[in-house]
């Protein structure tokens, strides 16, 4: 029995992470963009927390970091994405608020299937979904009430990180 729980505990906290993550999108719905942007920074802990389980656990596997990716694509890429759209862009109708919204997911998919093949053991190429996603959640947090350019400016710079080859430490 231990050793199933120790098996699935990484991923029950992946899971956790997506739940977050889609909790994010609900509340970003409802215009309740504070608590959105906690259920992302949740998500954040969650993912930080899987790996260093799985790992300390002995249970990484092939299917734990693809259903990392998958979650993290949800709640770094998807959620940010939303609540910044909704509680930026939607109102005035901007055509260039909804490009760069597309942009960060797409930018994110790309970050982490580069992420999936490279497998580089030293660092990371580009910054991190989950370091895009969270910082865009503390922007949204910090700047309730933000102009679309600086928004517009700060999205399209994290999705732009993203696919960068900018080396960035794996901590």
């Amino acid at each position: 029995m231990l050793d199933l729980l120790n098996k699935t505990f990484p991923s029950m906290l992946t899971l956790l992470n997506v739940i977050f993550g889609s909790l994010a999108i609900i509340y970003s719905f409802h215009h309740d963009y504070k608590l959105a942007a906690i259920f992302i920074l949740c998500a954040v802990i969650m993912d930080s927390l899987d790996g260093k389980m799985a790992r300390k656990l002995d249970s990484t596997s092939e299917m734990g970091k693809e259903l990392d990716s998958l979650c993290d694509l949800v709640s770094f890429g998807v959620a940010p994405a939303i609540l910044i759209y909704s509680q930026v862009f939607y109102l005035q109708q901007n055509l260039y608020g909804l490009m760069v919204t597309i942009f960060f997911i797409v930018c994110g998919a790309l970050r982490l299937a580069r992420f999936n093949v490279l497998n580089i053991p030293d660092h990371f190429l580009g910054v991190p979904i989950t370091l895009a996603g969270g910082l865009l959640a503390l922007f949204s947090l910090f700047s309730l009430y933000s102009n679309q350019s600086l928004t517009l400016l700060v999205v399209l710079i994290l999705s732009l990180l993203m696919i960068s080859n900018i080396k960035t430490p794996k901590l």
